[in-house]
């Protein structure tokens, strides 16, 4: 399921990307060539032997003919510095890959969008589908015909069951569970653990290991996302 090679440039020069260059290198087609970051976040000029370069100048550095891009940026405020990076980086007219792991289970009519990394040990099941910039860490269980929205992240040994809905940005924690046909409202940050056997509402902290309740602060103050 990983696509056609070209020479990969990684948004990002934190820990996932250097993650993201191991598995491309590794694990796909892919020959990494570089890796750009914004302007004022830049702090070394190279990493693991390739330019770092501005995002700002990608393009003079890293044509858009030739080069296809992965932003690799964790949940940082509530996954929006991704989905930003990935907004712009599809704005300027780059392809952009994704990254599925050979030790990974996708049945064959599982639908993924752009910019999705799945790590090994995921399982996604029959007519499970998959938004844009979504993360999913080692070891989750996607059910059958359940659905993960754009500019999600999973992290570990989630367990997603049949027919759930899980909205745009939503985070969710280590071994967190969710019930058959359980709706995950847009911006939910699901705590680790946490067990969700009835909908969610929009903007909230889930925690608690039995029928989690809302915590009193918002997903959005938790991530500092800015108003």
């Amino acid at each position: 399921m990983n696509d056609i090679p070209k020479p990969l440039v990684i948004v990002g020069d934190g820990e996932f990307a250097e993650i993201a260059c191991e598995y491309f290198t590794h694990d796909s087609t892919h020959q990494v060539v570089g890796f750009a970051v914004e302007q004022k976040y830049m702090s070394k000029e190279s990493l693991f032997g390739r330019p770092v370069v501005p995002f700002e100048e990608i393009e003079t550095r890293f044509p858009v003919a030739e080069h296809a891009v992965f932003v690799a940026v964790t949940f940082t405020q509530l996954n929006r510095v991704r989905a930003r990076l990935f907004a712009a980086t599809r704005e300027k007219g780059y392809r952009i890959s994704r990254y599925v792991s050979s030790r990974a289970f996708v049945w064959h009519d599982v639908t993924l969008g752009d910019n999705c990394f799945v790590f090994e040990n995921n399982v996604l099941q029959y007519q499970v589908k998959v938004g844009d910039n979504v993360v999913l860490w080692s070891g989750n269980h996607v059910g059958h015909r359940s659905i993960i929205r754009d500019h999600c992240f999973l992290s570990s040994h989630v367990v997603v069951s049949g027919y759930c809905d899980i909205g745009e940005s939503c985070f969710l924690g280590v071994n967190a569970t969710l019930h058959d046909h359980v709706k995950v409202a847009r911006d939910c940050v699901i705590g680790a653990g946490a067990v969700i056997s009835k909908d969610t509402q929009p903007g909230q902290v889930y925690k608690g290991p039995k029928n989690a309740e809302a915590s009193p602060v918002s997903s959005l103050k938790l991530f500092k996302v800015p108003e």
